[in-house]
């Protein structure tokens, strides 16, 4: 099976309900997804950044127990890791506060190298961030050469829209490189302060040509050169969202493995996954619909 390889932040997540603490889970958008793909026994690797601290050892000994490789972490000695806290509200939906040790800004190891057979999963303030920038982008314009398929989840977050006149040509330019992006019409708005779909496909669609629109519980849309489909989003009781967009992304690529090419299956698959993940409280696919998909 091809190898995926996710370029993301890591943090430990600490969940929130009616302000209690409920559970700790190491997370972060892509690190979730790429720990959902290596628990259904794909081959995978993380590159990332963590602390040196008790948290660090968590996090490498979570991706190394659920088959995902930690080769490409880079631990900088005397630094944190970040924290994210998720503050569930009545309807099970999140609002985030995060903590980050901004000296652990570095990424200076060595980078594997990627081949036309790999799949890259790259995403956040990490694929934009100006810091290592010089990095992420050497990386994913070889991936590009190489011929790798590459899925970019915008995940763009309010409090980064101050830095937007800066980011803004890193965003373009990861878009340029992308085989899918995927985004929400949240993130959208923070971008680009649009609100109408098509509108959104015709600024993306500039750079890459398939766009996956997401909307929470309101039905998705693919775009393509030739139009868009539109999917409904089954109604089902949730208990967290946090990883549900994660999660439906690695579900979308799981069925690309499997050897899936309609998008109607392909969402199915995606929003299976994201489905499984908000029916508990934790960031990554549950023993039951591994149990599943290895039997399938």
């Amino acid at each position: 099976m091809q190898r995926v390889i996710g370029i993301g932040e890591t943090v430990l997540d600490i969940l929130f309900k009616n302000d209690q603490p409920q559970k700790a889970v190491p997370g972060g958008s892509t690190f979730n997804s790429i720990v959902s793909l290596g628990r259904a026994g794909v081959p995978c690797a993380m590159i990332t950044q963590t602390g040196s601290d008790h948290i660090g050892d968590m996090i490498c000994d979570f991706l190394r127990k659920n088959g995902v490789s930690d080769e490409f972490v880079c631990r900088k000695p005397n630094t944190k890791s970040h924290i994210t806290l998720a503050f569930l509200n009545e309807h099970n939906d999140a609002q985030y506060e995060f903590y980050k040790d901004h000296a652990s800004d570095l990424l200076d190891i060595p980078l594997p190298h990627i081949t036309a057979d790999d799949i890259v999963l790259f995403g956040s303030f990490f694929a934009i961030n100006p810091v290592i920038r010089p990095v992420t982008r050497k990386l994913l314009h070889e991936a590009r050469e190489a011929g790798a398929w590459l899925y970019y989840d915008v995940n763009f977050r309010k409090n980064h829209i101050a830095d937007l006149p800066n980011i803004l040509p890193n965003i373009e330019e990861n878009m340029r490189l992308a085989s899918v992006v995927r985004g929400s019409m949240e993130d959208f708005d923070y971008l680009f302060g649009l609100q109408d779909p098509d509108a959104i496909y015709e600024r993306v669609g500039q750079y890459c040509p398939t766009l996956i629109l997401t909307d929470g519980a309101r039905s998705i849309r693919v775009y393509t050169p030739d139009g868009y489909d539109t999917y409904p989003v089954a109604p089902i009781d949730t208990v967290s969202t946090v990883g549900a967009g994660d999660n439906f992304n690695a579900g979308y690529i799981y069925a690309k493995l499997r050897g899936i090419d309609d998008q109607p299956s392909r969402i199915a698959m995606a929003q299976r996954w994201s489905q499984d993940v908000c029916r508990q409280l934790g960031n990554n696919i549950s023993d039951t619909l591994v149990a599943q998909l290895r039997s399938e």
